[in-house]
């Protein structure tokens, strides 16, 4: 169960480059170095965030932000707005999601500090993406280069950017944008699936519409939301691993789900993915591609079905797939598709993996959510399942 193949190692950023970037001298005005104000508070004083000080209002992030945390906070100024094309700001202000989405984007869990940054080639944010950091030339976050540092506050720290960094159009992003899937996002929400989808991937996701959710029996969905194990089997029972278009589709007779069952597909008349219909195809985001779907699609109860493979055809299956996305660099998108199938795992109710190994399973989501390095949490992730795999076979043998 171990790679074949050595993983790449993250290399470490040098500190030359944080001591070569300026500090925010203590002044009354900022608080840094007393500490005594918020994030919010310290950006209102500091003068220089009135534009991002007004989008965190907009976008109901104040309370957030004003919230123990600890967060670490890449901040634009006022003259990295302004870069913006003209309007984009309005419209942004008009777009609370959207523009929550831009500013969660700019907001990494915990306090840390340019010292803790160095050490990291990427983080991941609050919104679910990460962010990756680079030293050539200076130290830059995305495409901004990072012109104030370690900017100390009571619940965290703020970093001065030059730019305003704008997330990926992710499959979560492309959902939202197309407007009918409201019912869709809450239940990937609830399940703590949104985060999964915004790696690196690619996904392809069979996508049923808010009216495909209202044709289910009343009180399905509550009950789902009730239900966290299983609304995360079959929400995972829509996403296949890999960049599916329409034409590649029409070839198969199934697919495997990253739940781990099948999905029958039909191309006889028009597209059918196990009875609902695809009505329409190939809506691209930059980590994967939608099919939208008029139908929730229930995956078969182990009950009622012998297909279902078992966890550990499911554990192959996301350790083969993120092995190689590891071995070329995608760190992010390895962790992504490991935590699905330890999600799918813990979905499952046969038994197929013991108690404490599930204990293990949740102890490693839960340090990936906390980690600020994408290497570090494939890794984490990776011995889970591999302790999965062996207490599968454990099961399975008896």
């Amino acid at each position: 169960m171990r790679n074949s193949t050595a993983l790449v190692t993250i290399g470490t950023l040098s500190m030359a480059m944080w001591a070569a970037t300026p500090t925010l001298a203590h002044c009354g005005k900022c608080g840094h170095g007393s500490a005594s104000k918020d994030i919010v508070d310290t950006a209102i004083a500091a003068g220089q965030f009135e534009t991002l000080v007004t989008a965190v209002k907009a976008a109901g992030l104040v309370e957030t932000l004003k919230s123990d945390g600890p967060f670490a906070v890449f901040a634009p100024t006022d003259e990295a707005f302004a870069k913006l094309p003209k309007g984009t700001i309005k419209a942004l202000l008009a777009d609370p999601d959207r523009l929550g989405a831009i500013l969660k984007y700019h907001v990494v869990p915990g306090r840390v500090m340019a010292a803790d940054v160095v050490k990291l080639s990427s983080a991941k944010t609050v919104l679910g993406q990460s962010l990756i950091i680079k030293s050539s030339g200076g130290v830059m976050i995305g495409n901004a280069n990072v012109v104030k540092t370690d900017i100390e506050t009571s619940n965290g720290v703020i970093h001065v950017i030059d730019t305003v960094l704008i997330p990926a159009n992710d499959l979560i992003e492309t959902a939202r944008t197309a407007g009918s899937f409201k019912t869709l996002l809450a239940a990937l929400e609830a399940a703590d699936l949104t985060g999964a989808l915004r790696g690196d991937g690619p996904f392809t996701v069979f996508a049923p519409t808010d009216e495909a959710f209202a044709k289910l029996p009343k009180g399905t969905v509550e009950s789902l939301l009730n239900d966290i194990p299983k609304l995360q089997s079959i929400l995972t029972y829509h996403v296949v691993a890999g960049n599916v278009m329409a034409s590649d589709v029409v070839k198969l007779s199934e697919a495997k789900t990253l739940q781990g069952q099948v999905v029958r597909i039909d191309a006889s008349s028009g597209v059918k993915i196990n009875a609902a219909r695809v009505v329409k195809a190939d809506v691209a985001a930059d980590n994967g591609v939608i099919h939208v779907i008029d139908e929730v699609l229930l995956p078969p109860s182990s009950k009622q079905s012998n297909a279902a493979p078992p966890a550990q055809e499911l554990i192959q299956l996301a350790i083969n797939r993120g092995a190689s996305l590891f071995n070329d660099g995608h760190h992010a998108a390895c962790t992504a598709i490991y935590e699905v199938a330890a999600m799918g795992l813990l979905a499952s109710s046969d038994g197929a993996v013991g108690t404490e190994t599930r204990d293990t399973l949740r102890n490693a989501l839960a340090s990936v959510k906390r980690s600020h390095n994408a290497s570090q949490s494939a890794w984490v992730m990776r011995h889970a399942l591999d302790e999965a795999y062996e207490s599968a076979s454990r099961e399975m043998n008896q």
